[in-house]
């Protein structure tokens, strides 16, 4: 059986690969992708606290769920961790994308200026 701390360990190798990503590289675009493995990273982390210090529902976010049930509360912060990945992902896009239409590069080196 996987224990908590294998969990962890992957989840703090994922926030230190995404954290060495986007300090290291010049590329929006890869800085992005950083910054998506260090979301993924707090999701795993999320997920395995709930399932391992909270197995079963004491009930729940709010008392919503039966005692005895499945807790939920990891999942439910997830949901909320994808959807602001996804918004995230969408408004930083969309930024690059204007980067680029402007200055021809996505490199953050060359873009410090962006009074256009």
């Amino acid at each position: 059986m996987i224990s908590l701390q294998t969990f962890l360990i992957i989840s703090a190798a994922l926030f230190c690969l995404g954290l060495f990503i986007v300090l290291t590289r010049k590329n929006a675009v890869a800085i992005l992708m950083g910054i998506e493995l260090i979301l993924n990273a707090a999701s795993i982390a999320l997920v395995s606290f709930s399932r391992f210090i909270t197995p079963y529902g004491t009930g729940g976010i709010g008392g919503v769920v039966a005692p005895g049930a499945p807790a939920t509360g990891g999942q439910t912060f997830v949901i909320f961790v994808i959807i602001i990945a996804v918004c995230e992902a969408a408004v930083a896009l969309a930024i690059i994308l204007n980067i680029y239409q402007n200055f021809r590069t996505v490199d953050t080196e060359q873009t410090k200026e962006l009074k256009g």
